[in-house]
C-alpha cells in the first residue's frame, strides 16, 4: 500500500510561513501540541531541504522537548545538490530527482512521509503534485516580514479542503489536497 506524503507549515493570515518563532509563540497551545503529536506519531520519514536540515541538525540533537524526542530518531531524507557523503543525525541524501525519490520512498514499508520544508522545498513539492495533504496552521497575526509559501510566482492552483478546525488559541488548522484540475496554465 502506498504511503501518504504530508506537508505542514505554520502561516500568518497573509501567508508568511517563514520565521514562525517571531509570531507563533502566543498562539500555540495544547490543541496545537496535540495536533503535532498526532502528525508525528504517524510519520516514519521526514524530507527536508538542505538549508532547513542544516539548521535543525545544529539545534535538535541537543534539545530536550517532545519534538526533539521524535525528530532525532526519525529517518531524515535531505533534498540537496551540494551535500555529499555520509550525513549524521539519522539522515541520508535523497538521490536523483525529488519526484523519483519520493515515488520510491512511498513504495517502501513505513508510516507517513512528512515534508518539513523549508519554504522553497515545500512549495516545489506541493506544486509538483507530490504532496497528498498540505496542512496549514494559520495564526491570527499579520507579518510584513518573511517569505510566503505561495507567492506571486505561483500559478493559479486549485485545492480541495479535507478538514478544518479552529483552536482555542485562535488558529485555523486546515488540511488541503490538490484538485485534479489544479493548475490553470
Amino acid at each position: 500500500m502506498s504511503r501518504t506524503i504530508t506537508a505542514h507549515m505554520f502561516s500568518t493570515l497573509n501567508g508568511v510561513t517563514e520565521h514562525a518563532e517571531h509570531w507563533q509563540f502566543d498562539a500555540f497551545g495544547p490543541e496545537e501540541m496535540e495536533f503535532m503529536q498526532k502528525m508525528t506519531a504517524a510519520t516514519t520519514d521526514l524530507v527536508l531541504g538542505r538549508t532547513l536540515w542544516q539548521e535543525w541538525s545544529g539545534y535538535w540533537p541537543g534539545a530536550q522537548d517532545p519534538f526533539a524526542e521524535w525528530v532525532n530518531p526519525v529517518r531524515k531524507h535531505v533534498l540537496t545538490s551540494t551535500l555529499t557523503g555520509e550525513l549524521p543525525w539519522n539522515s541520508v541524501i535523497a538521490t536523483g530527482d525529488a519526484a523519483g525519490y519520493l515515488g520510491q520512498l512511498r513504495q517502501e514499508p513505513g508510516g507517513d512521509i512528512a515534508i518539513a520544508g523549508g519554504v522553497e522545498t515545500t512549495r516545489r513539492l506541493v506544486l509538483a503534485g507530490l504532496v497528498d495533504e498540505l496542512t496549514l496552521t494559520i495564526h491570527p497575526v499579520i507579518s510584513g516580514e518573511g517569505r510566503r509559501l505561495f507567492d506571486e510566482s505561483v500559478p493559479t492552483t486549485r485545492l480541495r479542503l479535507l478538514n478544518s478546525t479552529q483552536t482555542q488559541a485562535g488558529n485555523i488548522v486546515a488540511t488541503y489536497a490538490l484538485r485534479s484540475d489544479s493548475a490553470d496554465a
